[in-house]
Parts: structure tokens; C-alpha cells; sequence
């Protein structure tokens, strides 16, 4: 089986929710000593605010190249048999998994430091953004990491994944540039982020 067959890459539309289960059989095999996993779930509060929901939007295409990009880094850095993505967009309610990652390896130190990178780098440049919903307001939250992945690069541009990492392979340089939302303010840009249903496996 080649890299890009071990490799599944999902971005689900409005109100469909993540069956981890379906992931976790994906990466299963009967080589793979470890599996790691990471579901990011919708807490109930933030910062003492009830949050209500979490919303989410992608430039899925750009995302898929990207988690794409993001897996083949991981697979220079560690031995991995098989990776899976997930990630809703729409309205995701509180106690409903919003992301979701499986590794699969021989061995669980590489199966355990990949899904940390993975979710890591997700979250600093693959282009997703969440609005937290609250009882009394809604706000767009901007991830830590991708917070300090741009005070890193400071003003550079970066191009989306077609770099690799370079120096140290757990370093925090991206593999897909800078996680930047543009509105141009017109409809369709908005229509064209949400409710777009993606599947990608190779």
C-alpha cells in the first residue's frame, strides 16, 4: 500500500457528525502496534462565557492539500502506517466532537509524537476558522498555535503546502503557510466556505 492510500482526509458538512469509529477502523491493522487519537470536543464554557456552539468554516480544498501536506511531513519524521482527518463545519453543539485524528503505528512513542503533530499543525495553518457562540455574543477565535506560528514567521507569506519542514522535523515551522481568512464582504465568498461536503481518500 502506498503513503497515499494510508492516508484519509475528511471534511464533513453542516450537522454531520464525526463517526470515530469508521477512523479508527481505518488505521487498524494487524502491523499496527499503536493507535493514538485526538477528538476535539465542544466544551461548555470558555473564559467563565457559556458557550452555546462552536461554528466552523474551510476553504476545503486549500484544507485538504494541506492535511495532505501536513501527513506526508509526519510520515518523514516518524514510522506511521495509516492517518485519518476529520473535521465538521457548520454548527458543532456542546459535547459533540468537532475534530478528530487517528495514527496508526508500529511502535506507540511514533504514533503518540505524530497525532500531537498533527492536531498541532491543523490547527496553526490549515485553513479552518471557529466562531465560539455564546449565550450572550459570538466571537471568531483565532488558535494558539497558529498565534505563535505567526509570531514566528512575523510578516512573511507563506505559500500553502508546498513547503516542507525544514531543520528539526518537531519543529514548529508549517508546512502550510500562514492561516489567513479573507472576506471580500460579497455572498457567494461566504456560500462557497459553508455546507461544502468533501470527502478526499486516496
Amino acid at each position: 500500500m502506498s503513503e497515499a492510500e494510508k492516508t484519509l482526509v475528511e471534511i464533513l458538512e453542516d450537522n454531520i457528525p464525526i463517526d470515530i469509529a469508521k477512523y479508527i477502523n481505518y488505521v487498524s491493522a494487524p502491523q499496527a502496534g499503536a493507535i493514538a487519537t485526538f477528538s476535539g470536543t465542544t466544551r461548555d464554557t470558555f473564559e467563565g462565557k457559556t458557550v452555546v456552539e462552536l461554528r466552523y468554516e474551510a476553504y476545503v480544498p486549500m484544507a485538504i492539500r494541506c492535511l495532505k501536506s501536513i501527513s506526508s511531513s509526519a510520515r518523514l519524521s516518524w514510522n506511521l502506517h495509516s492517518i485519518a482527518f476529520a473535521h465538521r463545519l457548520g454548527p458543532v453543539p456542546v459535547g459533540e466532537t468537532s475534530v478528530f485524528v487517528a495514527v496508526s503505528a508500529v511502535h506507540r512513542a511514533d504514533a503518540l509524537d505524530a497525532c500531537k503533530f498533527l492536531i498541532d499543525e491543523l490547527k496553526a495553518s490549515v485553513p479552518i476558522w471557529k466562531k465560539e457562540v455564546y449565550d450572550n455574543g459570538e466571537v471568531w477565535k483565532e488558535n494558539s498555535e497558529f498565534t505563535e506560528r505567526r509570531l514566528e514567521l512575523g510578516k512573511k507569506d507563506g505559500a500553502c503546502c508546498g513547503r516542507k519542514i525544514e531543520g528539526d522535523s518537531h519543529s514548529r515551522k508549517g508546512c502550510c503557510g500562514a492561516k489567513v481568512k479573507v472576506d471580500d464582504g460579497s455572498e457567494d465568498s461566504s456560500s462557497n466556505n459553508v455546507g461544502i461536503t468533501v470527502t478526499q481518500t486516496d
